[in-house]
């Protein structure tokens, strides 16, 4: 019996991560059909307008322009979505999005395969039976208290020395070169080289990323302007210059430095 052909959509902004979706698509042992690759929110609006009938999205969360659920607002879909991010604090937004499964990078082709057996169930039962949802435990952990970073190691000429995370104004990347900027102004040069990897050990409820290149410790903020319809300006202390919200995390950002 000849099997249905089970048509999909990549949302992902990472050449790197779409590679690594492509293979272990190659895995599942069913008949699929990649239909498009997108990497921005206005691409994969305009795909989902055409009216291409869709059976599965994986998706990205933080884009080129912007946050992924900006899609979901604008377009109506009837299709699950697995969400891949490196970021644990959307997790309630995905599942008001259709979303059946939330993988956080770095995730391995046995947790996608697990994410691809719930589609296949659900695909299977033609219901979005909450059932079919992961417990949130399983989403975070198992239920285990998240373990985050507490303090960071630099190397220098002279050895390793250490400063505490609780003591970090904010992180700050620059062409590839991230820095960690403490209360007493120093900067610290870190061992990698994106934001990812350090947003990824921190604590989602201290730490936010209001940009593509700045994170910022809540404790250490200490006034907040408007900049312009759809942007906060940030007073740090003991930082002078303004740290300005990109206009796709400024809504997130309101919400956050309330909790």
């Amino acid at each position: 019996m000849t099997r249905e052909m089970i048509k999909i959509l990549i949302i992902e902004d990472e050449i790197p991560a779409r590679k690594k979706l492509r293979r272990f698509l190659d895995e599942v042992n069913e008949p699929i059909s990649v239909e498009a690759e997108v990497d921005t929110i206005q691409d994969a609006v305009n795909f989902l307008k055409t009216n291409v009938t869709i059976d599965l999205i994986l998706s990205d969360i933080e884009l080129l322009d912007g946050n992924a659920f900006d899609i979901y607002r604008d377009v109506q879909i009837s299709c699950p979505i697995i969400f891949t991010t490196a970021y644990d604090r959307f997790w309630m937004d995905a599942f008001e999005s259709n979303g059946i499964e939330y993988l956080l990078k770095p995730f391995s082709l046995e947790r996608f395969q697990k994410a691809w057996n719930k589609f296949l169930l659900l695909r299977k039962s033609h219901t979005t039976d909450h059932s079919l949802h992961l417990k949130l435990d399983q989403i975070i952990g198992n239920g285990a208290e998240k373990k985050y970073k507490g303090r960071f190691s630099v190397n220098t000429t002279q050895g390793i020395y250490f400063f505490e995370t609780k003591d970090i104004l904010l992180f700050e990347a620059d062409e590839g070169v991230v820095f960690a900027l403490d209360k007493t102004g120093k900067k610290h040069l870190l061992n990698v080289s994106t934001l990812k990897e350090i947003e990824i050990q921190l604590n989602p409820l201290e730490f936010f990323r209001i940009n593509r290149s700045e994170l910022v410790n809540k404790k250490f903020i200490e006034r907040i302007e408007r900049y312009s319809k759809n942007a906060l300006a940030l007073k740090i202390e003991g930082y002078e210059r303004y740290l300005i919200t990109s206009q796709s995390n400024t809504s997130l950002f309101r919400k956050w430095i309330e909790k």
